[in-house]
């Protein structure tokens, strides 16, 4: 009976112990970061080339929009580092929503222009959910791209060595 009676305290005890393990092990509320780069696209190809100047001190914007009315449910700006990079910090889980990072504003008024055609993306989207099977809390944008008014005289070389030529690709 003695060891019976032991038998269940221990039991009851171990109970309450890991119970206590998983309140102290609760999770706090997702976290993320988005990173990127912005440049300065000198050639006007809208795509990074060797030539491409990444750019310190351009402001952009992450925006989080519901998916069925579009209603902006999370904002944060950032600006990028000497090396043209961003880190946004995100707090929260946006599975239902549409997340995508934006330029705001360039750094360089001899390279601002942000394209207006249609048919371009002018933002990076990101997922920002815990529930997308990536494991980290970093989630990379694409780069974005601010076009200069005037393109490089060297970009013709420069995208020939990619096969693009000025009749198309080669």
């Amino acid at each position: 009976m003695a060891t019976s009676l032991k038998a269940i305290f221990f039991l009851a005890s171990a109970l309450c112990f890991l119970s206590l393990l998983g309140i102290a092990n609760a999770e706090a509320p997702p976290q993320f970061f988005v990173e990127g780069k912005v440049y300065c696209d000198n050639c006007r190809a809208q795509f990074v080339t060797r030539i491409s100047k990444y750019m310190e001190g351009a402001k952009v914007r992450l925006e989080c929009r519901d998916r069925e009315g579009g209603k902006l449910t999370y904002s944060v700006d950032g600006e990028t580092n000497a090396s043209g990079s961003y880190r946004l910090k995100v707090e929260g889980d946006h599975e239902e929503e549409i997340c995508e990072v934006a330029l705001i504003e360039s750094s360089d008024p001899e390279c601002s222009e942000i394209d207006k055609e249609n048919y371009l993306r002018k933002s990076a989207r990101v997922g920002l959910t815990k529930d997308n099977g990536i494991s980290s809390d970093s989630r990379l944008a694409n780069p974005l791209g601010f076009m200069a008014k005037e393109r490089a005289p060297e970009c013709t070389e420069v995208l020939r060595e990619l096969g693009i030529t000025s009749s198309g690709l080669v």
